[in-house]
This record gives C-alpha cells, structure tokens and sequence, in this order.
C-alpha cells in the first residue's frame, strides 16, 4: 500500500504475481507515483494473485502484471510490460478525472464508501477463497477414504472367492476327498485368509494418506517360482475353467533373483491375471511372461487377447476409480491397477500398459529390481 493522503480521489490496484521481477514493478510503480504525487490524493494497492487467484476473477484481469484504476469511474485496466510507461501516458487524465470528482458536491463521502467497499470486497473475496480451499480438503479426505473401502472390498472379492471355493468343494466332496486333496484345499484356504488379513492391514495403512507408500518387506525372491503359483492358483485355475481361456506361461528357468515383498507381488499377479480373464474372450489365451529386461531390471508381463486399452487412455486407467467406458456396467471400482500401481512404485518399479504384439489385447508389464 502506498502511503499517500487520504480519502483517495485516485485508487489504483495493481495486480503482480511471484516473478522477481514483480518486485521490481511494485517498487518502481511506488516510485513513481510518488514522484507525480504533489498534493494529490492517490492510493495504491498491490495484489499478489499467485496464492488468490479469486481476486483477478473478481476484477476481471486476465493478465499480469495489470493496473486498475478504480476510482475515479469509469474503471480502466491497463497491462502488459510497457505498464509503467503506460501509467505515464495516461496520469493527467487520470488527475484530471479526480480533480472533478473531487469538487463535484457530497463526493467525498462518496468516495470513502468506495473505497471501503472495495476493500471490503477484497476482505470478502479471500475469506470465500479460504472457505471454498477448506470445502475442497474435506471433500477430498472424503473422497479419499471412500477409495480406501473401495480397495479393500475390490482386493478382498479375490481371496475370499478362493476360500469359499475350497470350502465348497471339501463340503460337496465329503468322503470322496483324499487326504492329500483335503490337505492342499486347507492349506490353499489358510494362504488367502492370510493373503486377506494382509490386504486389510495393507488398505487401512494407506488410508492415512493419499500420498503414503506401502511398507514393504522386500528380500531375496524367486520370481519365477512365484510365477507358476499364481498361474496354478486355485482360484485363478477355477476363472480359467469357465471360460475355457488358456494360460500360457513364458518363464525362463534361468530368470534371475529379485529383491520385492513376495505377497506384495503375488498380490499384482493376481490383479493382472484376474483382469485379464475378465477381458479375455471364452476360450480366448493369456500369457504370462518374464524377462531380463537390464542388468538391473526383471520384466514381467500379463498379455490378453480382449478388447484392448486406448492408447490416449493407458495412463488414466492407473489412477483411482477411474473406469473405462465399456465397465461401466460391470463389477467392481476400477481400483486394481491403482492398487498395483502403488505396489510396483513402492519396490522402485514402473507399472505400464501396452498394445498387445501382433494381435489384438493389451500386455501390461511391470519391472522390479535385480537382487
């Protein structure tokens, strides 16, 4: 605020954003009304727009740096890099304008209401600004949790389908169940009560924040062991079988060590798998792929033969709750890849989507660092 005689017949605005050389402005602005001053009542206001861009809206300014002269009407903005040369050009007038006002009779109290109610505006302004970046936070932490019970009832469906069906199928085998046969299908419906108790532990540590990775325990791991127990998952066998899709599984014997949470990863395998059983066609096939893909890189792959992902959408698809157009009636939140997503850039990985290799589908892939 310039500190010049009061009530102003001149108010000025000048709006600046945080470039240094606003600075600069606002001191040789400063300047040079004071130099012009000489008696005359003058009053300057800077507005940094940068942290309230309500208040630009609010005057109508469209570029910065910009000068409006408020009073005396009628408004005028000036802008542009020229802006003190600008101020100088259009200075008598402007004394002109304020001389008159300033004799026309009762306009003084005019005037002070002017101006007070300019400010009062700008007070009004900032306080719906601060109000309405409130109502957004709150919405957002809302918003944010309502993603957290997405997540965990879209990653629980997977495990506890897989428990229900072994204990479907103890229930309807009764004593024609082996021994060994019972065995396995407790010992597959403890691993997926684990693998659900973990999933619960894993959501609700994110949900304290949107920005919080996951913990992981990461340690020396056979990813290509890994691999075939998710390719002959209960579960996953069981989605196969249905739909009469084929599973083909490209892992070499030689894949070397990688250093990832095995629950963690299991975890994104079955998310991929799971999708792209869903996407796949009856009796349509999915391959699942490793490869060194650096000497410091493994690469893993789920590739499909379904409708495919638009390459202007192959990003969107990684971010919470976003859906494809085509899922709109199907189950689930569209939260999975997020979910994978999160995981993968928790071990320093990247997670991507690609158009399928001489067919139609996608193959997405995921890298995780060598032991």
């Amino acid at each position: 605020m310039l500190p010049l005689a009061t009530p102003a017949a001149l108010q000025l605005l000048l709006f600046v954003d945080d470039r240094p050389s606003s600075r600069e402005l606002v001191r040789d602005t400063e300047a040079m009304l004071q130099h012009h001053v000489r008696g005359q009542a003058v009053q300057l206001q800077v507005i940094d727009v940068t942290g309230q861009p309500q208040l630009a809206e609010l005057f109508r300014i469209v570029l910065t740096p910009a000068l409006l002269k408020l009073t005396p009407p009628p408004r005028q903005v000036i802008a542009g890099k020229n802006l003190l040369h600008q101020i100088e050009n259009h200075w008598q007038d402007w004394c002109q304008q304020s001389r008159l006002r300033e004799s026309l009779p009762g306009d003084e109290q005019s005037l002070n209401d002017s101006i007070t109610g300019t400010a009062e505006i700008i007070r009004l302004a900032d306080e719906v600004f601060r109000l309405t970046q409130e109502k957004s936070m709150l919405e957002e932490r809302v918003h944010f949790k309502d993603r957290v019970l997405a997540m965990l009832a879209h990653d629980l469906r997977n495990p506890l389908t897989a428990i229900s069906l072994a204990l479907d199928t103890i229930d309807m085998g009764g004593a024609n169940i082996t021994p060994e046969v019972f065995s396995q299908l407790l010992k597959h419906a403890r691993v997926k009560a684990r693998t659900a108790d973990l999933m619960i532990t894993d959501i609700l540590e994110a949900g304290r924040s949107s920005n919080v990775q996951f913990q992981t325990k990461r340690q020396r791991l056979q990813l290509a062991e890994l691999c075939h127990h998710v390719a002959n998952d209960f579960y996953i066998q069981e989605c196969l079988s249905r739909k009469e899709q084929r599973l083909i599984l490209d892992i070499p014997n030689d894949l070397t060590l990688v250093f990832a949470d095995e629950e963690r990863i299991r975890q994104v395998l079955l998310n991929l798998l799971g999708n792209a059983i869903k996407y796949t066609p009856p009796g349509g096939t999915i391959e699942m792929a490793a490869m060194h893909r650096t000497s410091q890189k493994v690469e893993v792959s789920v590739t499909d033969d379904g409708p495919g992902v638009p390459a202007e959408l192959r990003e969107q698809i990684f971010e919470e709750r976003y859906r494809l157009e085509r899922d709109d009636q199907s189950e689930g939140y569209g939260i999975g890849l997020a979910l994978c997503r999160r995981i993968i850039r928790a071990h320093y990985g990247q997670i991507w989507v690609d158009a399928a290799s001489g067919k139609q589908g996608s193959s997405f892939r995921f890298t995780l660092p060598v032991y």
